[in-house]
């Protein structure tokens, strides 16, 4: 019999091995299944730091069920359109059910696409098709492979067991804030692939959605355009799956105009701000940082009328060019799994709203990223580089002349220039506002040596793609907008349940015809 033991703590220099220790004695006999439920850290206390665990363990050799899934015969054929996270994870639940689906990516895979990325952040050479945004993996593949989620979803535990199932790290089914790490999301991604084409799945990279076609109200056809060759070609589907990412502007524009409901949303834009990472980790853990896991946080405040936030925190990471169009400025965060760099850095978000740009006019909202991102592409020279700023010059008005004790990461170079420049004066007077604001709570997050980056504009989507309570467009049926480019997620895990949530729909939805 299984038991369960929860609230273990263990003090921040105990090995984890002596878990099994506690299990043993519990039991009085030896332990032969044990399992981590849970891990956190109670750094409330700098003076006693401790890990909380929860643990399951028997005296019994113990086996775990293996999920078993219904598979459809004869299954009609289902495109995927975007190799993120969404995308997988549907095609591989897909899989599981007896479809074969066609994944369509209009970026590399990601050994290709690693490339791609590599040579833009050291020559500035952009590849608009395939970079931090498109590609597959999608825009998560770049940023440090952060799987904690805010949502209580129940497919929450598959989307985690399906990583490791792929390759993750075990302890991505225990830690309270699991991550995977940018550099191991590659051989994640590769044996993902391998799994796909092993079982009929097909991949179509380099590839385009350039239009639909509708009979009767519903989804027969895809054009698709080879973006290498510009060769066209069209695809017969039973359904379609969306999951194009929240940066797939024409995209948008293309589903607009075929008539497939969307409408505005509201989002954020703002900047990366990088500290030391042994100044976070001072601040967060006092003199035990040192053998304790890169410090993270989490900060909002409401000092200003607008919210700020801190999002996708790096710890150990760096700051690097995320632009898909060119003429654009725009940042991301990444971390490796070590996390071991000099600097952390996170989001430092603003909220807008659409009367900010434009109300409830479709386009408005993609128009003032853009608009954001060329001022900060003209304002770092016009060859890419980001514009940058110390905070304690960004809070003078004062243009910097160097740098301090925290020397910038982005790959591409930065120049230093006015920030205020680029984002609107409701964004620059709240980030004024509120990092002093978070310094109550984070000792430093005000340092004047912290360095500001900008733009981060790709929060989220300006767009929602509207879907019914059966997860078809509400206007084009077979239609299965998916994940944080339609709107419906936010990050990599609640983006891959959403996926595992529509394929689970497409399967019903079959079953039922059968």
């Amino acid at each position: 019999m299984i038991k369960r033991l929860d609230n273990v703590k263990l003090p921040a220099d105990r090995p984890e091995s002596d878990l099994l220790k506690i299990a043993e004695k519990r039991l009085g006999r030896e332990v032969k299944y044990f399992k981590i439920l849970k891990k956190s850290l109670d750094a409330r206390d700098k003076r006693n730091i401790f890990r909380l665990y929860s643990i399951a363990f028997s005296s019994c050799a113990e086996t775990e069920p293996k999920p078993q899934f219904e598979r459809l015969a004869n299954a009609p054929t289902v495109a995927v359109i975007g190799a993120g996270p969404a995308g997988l994870f549907c095609a591989v639940r897909l899989i599981e059910h007896g479809f074969r689906p066609v994944i369509i990516e209009r970026g590399e895979r990601v050994e290709e696409r690693r490339n791609s990325c590599l040579r833009f952040f050291n020559e500035r050479a952009l590849d608009v098709e395939s970079n931090v945004q498109f590609g597959e993996g999608g825009a998560g593949a770049f940023s440090d492979g952060k799987l904690n989620t805010r949502t209580k979803d129940g497919l929450n535990a598959d989307v985690l067991s399906m990583f490791v199932r792929f390759g993750a790290p075990e302890d991505v089914l225990y830690l309270n804030k699991p991550h995977v790490g940018s550099d191991r999301l590659y051989g994640v991604l590769q044996s993902l692939r391998a799994f796909v084409e092993e079982r009929g799945g097909k991949y179509m990279f380099d590839t385009k959605l350039v239009g639909i076609t509708a009979d009767g109200g519903k989804l027969t056809e895809l054009k698709l355009k080879n973006v290498k060759s510009g060769e066209e070609s069209l695809l017969r589907v039973d359904s379609a799956v969306l999951a194009v990412g929240h940066s797939a502007r024409e995209t948008y524009e293309m589903l607009d105009a075929s008539g497939v409901a969307m409408e505005a949303r509201d989002f954020a834009v703002g900047v990366r701000v990088e500290h030391l990472a042994d100044a976070i980790g001072l601040a967060q853990y006092g003199a035990s940082y040192k053998i304790l896991p890169t410090a993270d946080y989490q900060l909002v405040s409401h000092a200003h009328e607008r919210t700020v936030f801190t999002f996708c925190m790096c710890p150990g990471g760096v700051v690097i060019p995320a632009a898909s169009e060119e003429g654009g400025v725009a940042v991301n965060g990444m971390s490796l799994y070590a996390r071991d760099g000099e600097n952390s850095n996170s989001a430092l978000m603003v909220q807008m709203r659409r009367s900010d740009f434009g109300g409830d006019d479709l386009f408005a909202g993609v128009r003032f990223q853009r608009a954001v991102e060329r001022v900060a592409f003209a304002l770092g020279g016009g060859s890419y580089r980001a514009p940058c700023q110390l905070f304690g010059d960004f809070a003078a008005d004062r243009l910097s002349a160097g740098f301090g004790e925290v020397r910038p990461t982005y790959a591409a170079g930065t120049v230093f220039a006015p920030l205020s420049e680029a984002l609107p004066e409701v964004a620059v007077e709240a980030l004024k506002a509120a990092v002093p604001d978070m310094a109550r709570r984070l000792k430093g997050f005000d340092s004047r040596d912290a360095v500001l980056t900008g733009v981060e504009t790709r929060f989220s989507s300006p767009v929602r793609i509207l879907r019914g309570e059966d997860m078809q467009s509400v206007t084009v049926k077979n239609l299965y907008p998916c994940g944080e480019g339609s709107g419906y997620s936010g990050g990599i895990t609640s983006s891959a349940a959403d996926g595992l949530r529509v394929a689970e729909t497409i399967f019903a939805r079959f079953k039922s015809l059968q």
